[in-house]
């Protein structure tokens, strides 16, 4: 089953975005992920959702905001609230994934080959078939 990466944007909007796909969609729902990176010692967070494949289609959508949340571990920003709340609503839960920062690629197209090696390794999204 083929993935791919949807960029949606940084910012706070873009995350309401996110949130209103999930609403939509809630019955293509597969799931959610916080992707944590470090870049000069400061961290940040990708939020993402994966979404089932429309009919007899084999293409599985996975939409993100990257890299624009500051992230705490104990001290969620109000962005990273609102989608594990949104998340959690459908009987969810997000799962937390530290990855590379995606600075040390030298294409998105890379780093998102590479972010999609690691969720199909920890079976987080189906296999290549």
């Amino acid at each position: 089953m083929p993935q791919q990466f949807i960029e949606l944007g940084e910012g706070y909007g873009d995350v309401y975005e996110l949130l209103e796909l999930v609403n939509t969609n809630q019955s293509r729902f597969h799931q959610a992920f916080i992707l944590t990176s470090s870049k000069e010692e400061k961290k940040v967070a990708s939020l993402a959702v994966a979404f089932k494949p429309v009919g007899e289609s084999k293409f599985m959508p996975i939409y993100i905001c990257r890299e624009g949340i500051p992230y705490i571990e104990d001290k969620p920003s109000k962005r990273q609230k609102i989608f594990e709340e949104s998340i959690e609503q459908l009987g969810r839960k997000a799962v937390v994934v530290e990855i590379k920062h995606s600075s040390i690629f030298s294409e998105s197209k890379l780093f998102y080959q590479y972010l999609i090696g690691i969720m199909r390794l920890h079976h987080y999204i189906p296999a290549l078939t």
